[in-house]
């Protein structure tokens, strides 16, 4: 095996160390902090994705964990080895790229042997290796190939294999997904999912997409304007947001913006409203400005049975409707909280007739649903 591969692994130090272990990372492009003060650790075999839109510092994160950027402040180790001044090739890393980067003129064999050739690998234990990695991503007999001759699935596959071909301790995936169309990108995100899995490699992937995150990891951050603001499993996550960005980014229906009350509660016009604070450090003081999130899918359209205790039901209209396939969503004015605008979700629309535009329902949510926020944490955008 490459000499340089065996320096990165011979420096792994203990191997009850976490495969990534970042502290206080920074990264300061003139006067903008594109990363400040990151600090997480990812435990060895796990799938951390981090989330976030454009701008929020997520590819800088990742190109520090690769060695392509060095921090201006802060220490990363990598499988218990300080990171400090070692350099990308140095690193135990492979890298599949939004663009794939695949020699044009090589096969796709020539494509997976290349790493191999260029860490001195044996040349008797290329082809059985390229082999074996062509069948774990599923492209046996694609070989002979050429990048324009496969589609842009198996072109993914390639980059897969190739990132993987060297057995590297740690996989980045800088947004390799997000050039291809739907069915075609859940359809890999299935596939990243079992090869992963399979090989029990460490993965880092970076992605805007939150379905992808929920998706395929074990671990999600996500951050914005260079902050890490949430890290936790995907579900608790997606139940619990710590900080109203995280639940807006993460597809909350809703944002309402009244006073905080003690109960907790929000007041909006005259109706008190409880909630809960999913999160001390964001949760609102009684009398300040608040800001409520509520997720679209736990509004309940037309209830009439009894409530939760301290559940809410208030009379809304229809103002729009629009079809999604498998589930209806409707926009709704609630005239009770200042005609304040409601989404919500109808996940079974074949069961009943659909509501039309101008009718008047009731919608009704339990205090769990509705989540509680300081609002001057909330600038009300995606950024």
């Amino acid at each position: 095996m490459a000499s340089t591969v065996v320096a990165a692994r011979g420096r792994a130090g203990e191997t009850s160390a976490p495969a990534v272990e970042a502290q206080g990372l920074a990264r300061r492009y003139g006067t903008v902090w594109a990363v400040h003060d990151a600090s997480f650790r990812l435990e060895r075999g796990q799938f951390l994705t981090i989330l976030g839109p454009s701008g929020s510092g997520k590819s800088t994160l990742l190109k520090l964990i690769a060695g392509f950027e060095r921090p201006d402040r802060g220490q990363l180790r990598l499988f218990g080895a300080n990171m400090d001044g070692v350099p990308a090739h140095r690193r135990p890393i492979g890298m599949v790229f939004q663009r794939l980067a695949l020699f044009p003129h090589m096969t796709a064999a020539g494509n997976i042997a290349f790493p191999l050739e260029m860490r001195r690998f044996d040349p008797r234990e290329i082809p059985a290796r390229v082999a074996r990695f062509l069948k774990l991503v599923r492209l046996e007999g694609l070989g002979d190939r050429r990048p324009h001759e496969l589609s842009g699935g198996q072109q993914q596959r390639v980059a897969i294999a190739r990132a993987l071909v060297f057995e590297p301790e740690l996989l980045l995936l800088d947004e390799p997904l997000a050039s291809l169309d739907v069915r075609l990108k859940e359809e890999m995100q299935l596939e990243f999912r079992r090869i992963q899995r399979e090989l029990g490699v460490t993965t880092i992937n970076v992605t805007h997409d939150q379905r992808e995150a929920l998706v395929l990891s074990d671990r999600v951050i996500v951050m914005a304007r260079g902050r890490i603001l949430q890290e936790g499993d995907p579900e608790t996550v997606w139940r619990n947001p710590a900080h109203p960005f995280v639940a807006r980014f993460l597809g909350v229906g809703t944002m309402l913006r009244g006073q905080a009350e003690p109960g907790p509660a929000i007041r909006i016009g005259d109706r008190l409203l409880p909630g809960r604070a999913p999160n001390p450090l964001t949760a609102p003081r009684p009398g300040q400005p608040a800001v409520a999130a509520l997720r679209a899918e736990r509004v309940r359209i037309g209830t009439t049975g009894a409530l939760t205790e301290n559940g809410t039901r208030l009379a809304a209209r229809v103002a729009d409707v629009v079809f999604e396939g498998e589930r209806v969503l409707y926009e709704l004015v609630v005239p009770e909280l200042g005609e304040a605008q409601l989404r919500a979700v109808d996940l079974d629309p074949g069961s009943h007739a659909r509501h039309r535009p101008g009718a008047e329902i009731t919608v009704s949510w339990s205090p769990d649903d509705l989540l509680l926020f300081d609002a001057s944490l909330d600038p009300g955008s995606d950024s």
